[in-house]
């Protein structure tokens, strides 16, 4: 199968990498040509744009930071993935999407002939290294199943989750949850530190407990480390939060805790600027306190697996 991969990102590259690594014939494109030197060194063929991408692929595959990005790569303008996908190939986004951009962008793929998949992932970027991470999969139960192996080279478990639509939904759903965790993990954090309990033994004993959480047993790591450095920004936790409480607004469901952290998100943001890692959100309540939430033998980055 022959595989065009737009978006190597901190996370995308991994994914990509994993492809080359499992024997797909993977062409690349990213703006940072420093990211496409490394899949070309692993074996990966170079494309100039997104339509030079797809013009000769199976299936391509986006993995993008907003759903502009992947409306632009994916249907604006003759440089377009749609420009030049041939029919019966299949589109396949890895991107935290909108349902309604999603559903639409398909909806003009499918009047190209061409099939749409999504299949966003969960579980960070150090688990995509060493094809840890969890795929979360939306669409028709045939395509998934044609294109399994291809899902399969990237993560260690894959989600049929149901039609089109289903995965997005999911997806801001558990990042939702883990930006809730991230905050109460720093707050849990703070009140043991002014308790006086040790935080290296604190961090052992929540994750031992009823109070564990991966969010807790990964960022709690980086921020107790000083380093805040998940991979993941303030921006992008906000885009995909929005996502997520826009779903819940349609869907008339009243969350309130979801809102909370919005606020937290903003603050932090304003205050450390977009580009800041999410965990740094715990470091308003550091600043607030006067004290950091410092443990020794915590690494600055999570480690593969």
């Amino acid at each position: 199968m022959r595989v065009g991969f737009i978006g190597i990102g901190r996370l995308g590259r991994h994914l990509a990498t994993s492809l080359v690594r499992a024997g797909f014939d993977v062409t690349v494109h990213d703006r940072d040509q420093e990211a496409v030197r490394h899949l070309v060194d692993a074996g990966a063929t170079h494309a100039g744009s997104p339509a030079d991408t797809s013009a000769d692929a199976d299936a391509v595959i986006t993995c993008l930071p907003s759903p502009a990005s992947v409306n632009t790569v994916v249907s604006d303008g003759d440089d377009c993935v749609l420009a030049t996908l041939r029919p019966g190939a299949t589109w396949i986004d890895m991107s935290t999407n909108g349902r309604a951009q999603l559903l639409r962008l398909a909806e003009l793929a499918s009047n190209r002939g061409v099939s749409t998949l999504e299949a966003p992932v969960t579980g960070g970027v150090h688990l995509a290294a060493t094809r840890e991470i969890t795929l979360i999969v939306g669409g028709d139960q045939a395509l998934v199943a044609r294109h399994l192996p291809l899902l399969e080279a990237m993560g260690r478990r894959v989600f049929h989750v149901g039609p089109l639509g289903r995965a997005s939904d999911m997806k801001v759903i558990t990042n939702m949850l883990a930006f809730v965790h991230l905050v109460a993990c720093g707050e849990a954090l703070m009140v043991a530190c002014r308790a006086g309990v040790d935080l290296a033994q604190a961090y052992e004993v929540i994750r031992a407990s009823s109070g564990a959480s991966f969010v807790h047993e990964t960022e709690a790591q980086v921020i107790l480390n000083g380093s805040y450095d998940i991979g993941f920004t303030l921006d992008l936790a906000l885009k995909d939060l929005g996502l997520a409480l826009e779903r819940a607004r349609e869907l008339a469901v009243p969350v309130r805790l979801g809102p909370l952290v919005q606020q937290e998100l903003v603050r932090a943001r304003d205050r450390y600027g977009g580009d800041a890692w999410s965990p740094t959100v715990v470091r308003l309540l550091e600043d607030e306190v006067g004290l950091e939430l410092r443990a020794p033998g915590f690494p600055a980055t999570l480690e593969p697996r």
